[in-house]
């Protein structure tokens, strides 16, 4: 019965006596490796084993035979098997010995794990690879480019920025968009062959690694190849389209000796050539290098503020138009400087670009918004806090965990957290951000686009993005009563958002005659001035919780 048990077995079975002859073989295990049982039996089991592996096999069984490790229930092995045809697999191999009366036995369960190798193998391709083009992603191409510097190893940077993609993807549409850089990830690997390493950052940004080699004169070379190469127009699904690049080069390691620093020099150069025109490169140079210092003695200060509670959110309120009342606040990060008092935004965060500490202060600024949101609304949902999103953020492949983490660390409803991202940010890499505010909406916790209308998406990107709320950008509010372009765009604005079922929020509201205007409109919300101003925590808390502060009252809670 127990042999009749084994034959039929779907996984493969195998025993062999002291002299490593084949004494059993199930059916199973004869499919797997291309044989007849007859051909089997009696057989020597190296006929299993590469070459190159027989001699640890013949070793090890021979130890095993003599008693060194005798027993049962041995650890799965991951090893390679030889097929009938010569050819080899791997296999996932479990070896049991034992003895009786007739000497020493050992016998194997063997899986072919071909399928789960190759899709590990896609796995780890996805992960270190851009799906679109095939090309290193921005992560596989940093942590290579940081284990270069790391060795001491002299390279060289390409940063190029295609020129006109914008309006491809305008006139054309995304996919013919995708179709086209699909097309500069095989030009560019053709023309710069194995030794260079290309990688799509994200969005229309590419780079290029050239290891062993720190020379200008090199580089340089290899950058006028590649604007010559983009010269030949791009054929694509009968279009004949030209699409020009720009070019910045940094040399390692005097241009930077760690992956950030090297890569914020290239882009330094990146726009110097946009900035000239583009259709051209510039290469680093070190008058350059004051602006990138002072914006890291600046990254330096802000995680020392971080480190030392130096940051705080301020919380301006969003309200209904036509009520005053509070629905919820948009979080502002604010810097409490020890020298120079109370410092904006705008004085600080542009320093943050290309840095890892952007996201460490993201993490921060999410997390604090989601206790505010815990005492605000005292375990309900009536307040939504709404929190700016860092670029580096929502790149980041952790941003749905750090949600999750904060939400329930401060036990609120996904419904009172809305996340804001940019136009520009959201199409710097469509696909992923697709991805990852389809994953942000599905634990219900909302998406606004924040600054509507002053970047280049297009009017279908609200059909396609996961959102919950468009805000209109205060360059279009601050002279609605008098440009009629101004109004015209807003109203359109407001019409297709109520249509597709969003939330519309206007933002810089100052004066009586524009929230008429916007009420006229059918704007349902807004924020500004003639609202409050951003509020510390607790006179957030306080405008909130008092029923007294209503209506007109409600804009001077926020001038103190």
């Amino acid at each position: 019965m127990a042999s009749h048990f084994a034959s039929t077995m779907q996984l493969a079975l195998v025993a062999a006596d002291s002299e490593g002859r084949i004494r059993f073989a199930n059916k199973a295990f004869c499919e797997m490796f291309g044989y007849d049982v007859a051909q089997l039996l009696g057989e020597s089991l190296l006929v299993i084993i590469p070459q190159r592996l027989r001699g640890a096999h013949v070793a090890g069984m021979a130890n095993i035979a003599a008693g060194s490790r005798p027993g049962r229930g041995a650890k799965p092995v991951e090893v390679s098997a030889l097929k009938s045809d010569g050819s080899e697999f791997p296999i996932e191999i479990t070896l049991a010995t034992w003895k009786d009366s007739d000497g020493f036995w050992a016998g194997a369960t063997i899986r072919d794990i071909s399928e789960r190798r190759e899709r590990d193998a896609r796995l780890m391709r996805l992960a270190s690879h851009d799906t679109l083009t095939g090309l290193q992603n921005r992560h596989e191409f940093m942590s290579g480019l940081n284990q270069m510097l790391a060795a001491g190893s002299a390279c060289s940077l390409i940063l190029l920025d295609l020129d006109g993609f914008k309006e491809v993807n305008d006139t054309h549409g995304h996919v013919m968009g995708d179709s086209l850089l699909q097309a500069v990830g095989v030009r560019l690997p053709y023309l710069l062959g194995d030794d260079a390493t290309v990688a799509r950052l994200g969005g229309d940004e590419f780079a290029i690694l050239l290891a062993n080699c720190a020379n200008a004169s090199t580089a340089e070379t290899e950058a006028s190849r590649i604007l010559q190469a983009f010269r030949k127009p791009f054929s694509l699904g009968g279009l004949e389209l030209e699409l020009s690049t720009s070019i910045g080069i940094a040399l390692s390691p005097v241009h930077g000796s760690e992956a950030e620093e090297l890569v914020a020099s290239a882009d330094f150069a990146l726009y110097r050539a946009k900035a000239h025109g583009g259709r051209c490169y510039r290469i680093f140079e070190p008058s350059m290098r004051s602006e990138s210092q002072a914006h890291r003695i600046m990254r330096d200060d802000l995680r020392r503020a971080l480190r030392n509670g130096e940051l705080e959110l301020y919380y301006q309120p969003q309200v209904e138009l036509t009520s005053h009342k509070v629905v919820g606040f948009e979080a502002l990060i604010r810097w409490n400087h020890p020298e120079r008092g109370l410092l904006l935004p705008g004085d600080f965060l542009p320093s943050l670009e290309q840095s890892s500490l952007a996201k460490e202060i993201g993490w921060w600024t999410i997390d604090e918004a989601c206790r505010f949101a815990a005492a605000v609304n005292g375990g309900g949902t009536e307040y939504k806090i709404a929190v700016n999103l860092f670029a580096q953020q929502f790149r980041a492949p952790n941003l749905l965990n750090k949600v999750e983490e904060a939400l329930a660390r401060h036990r609120i409803a996904p419904g009172c957290l809305e996340l804001e991202v940019t136009e520009e940010v959201t199409l710097n890499d469509y696909e992923a951000s697709l991805e990852t505010l389809a994953a942000i909406r599905e634990i219900g916790v909302g998406v606004g686009f924040d600054d509507f209308g002053t970047g280049y998406a297009s009017l279908s990107s609200l059909q396609k993005y996961p959102l919950t709320t468009l805000k209109i950008d205060r360059c279009f509010i601050r002279d609605i009563e008098t440009r009629t372009s101004d109004a015209a765009i807003t109203r359109a604005l407001v019409a297709m958002s109520r249509d597709m079922g969003l939330k519309t929020v206007a933002e810089g509201i100052e004066t009586k005659a524009q929230e008429a205007v916007l009420i006229e409109m059918g704007c349902p919300e807004g924020q500004g001035y003639l609202y409050g101003r951003p509020l510390r925590e607790q006179d957030a808390i306080a405008l909130v919780g008092d029923p007294d502060v209503q209506g007109e009252d409600r804009r001077m809670a926020g001038t103190q």
